[in-house]
Formats: structure tokens, C-alpha cells, sequence
């Protein structure tokens, strides 16, 4: 974990850095990402990864199903099933 300083300057760890190959005075890219992350990237790896998480986006992996059917089929649920009774607590 960092902290942004009022610079709005944050230090990358140590180990991420070396993960990343990210040495002092590399330039890096921001991408704010779906979820309000922050992916923080060597120039020109950016461009990759939006045009991977764009080219995922096309392929609309699920097809001809509504979205009622999709959470039936992954959580068992469906409009017709008895409901649970609310219980007072406390």
C-alpha cells in the first residue's frame, strides 16, 4: 500500500517494480479502467491492453439469452421459485 503525498506523487513498490521492469526515470501510462482501478503500464503496453479488453468486449460471449435466464442457469434462481421468508433480527 502507498500513500499519495499532496504532490499527488505515490512511491510503486519495490517488488512491483521489479516485476514490472520498471527502472528510475522509465515513463509509465495511466489507464483508468471499468471497475475505477488504475493500471499503471509501460508506454505502449497501454494501447495493448485496451485494444485486448476491447477485442473481449466484441466477442459478446453470451448470446441469445436474457439476463433472467443467464441468473437462473448460474445461481439457481428463478421467478417462480418460493422466496425465503424475512427474518426480524435482533
Amino acid at each position: 500500500m502507498s500513500t499519495i503525498t499532496v504532490k499527488g506523487q505515490v512511491t510503486l513498490p519495490k517488488d512491483l517494480r521489479d516485476a514490472a521492469g520498471l527502472n528510475p526515470g522509465d515513463k509509465v501510462e495511466f489507464i483508468l479502467n471499468a471497475a475505477g482501478g488504475i493500471v499503471v503500464s509501460k508506454p505502449g503496453t497501454a494501447g495493448a491492453y485496451k485494444a485486448r479488453i476491447m477485442e473481449v468486449a466484441k466477442r459478446r460471449l453470451i448470446r441469445g439469452i436474457t439476463t433472467d435466464e443467464l441468473m437462473e442457469m448460474t445461481r439457481g434462481y428463478s421467478e417462480d421459485a418460493p422466496r425465503a421468508k424475512k427474518r426480524d433480527v435482533g
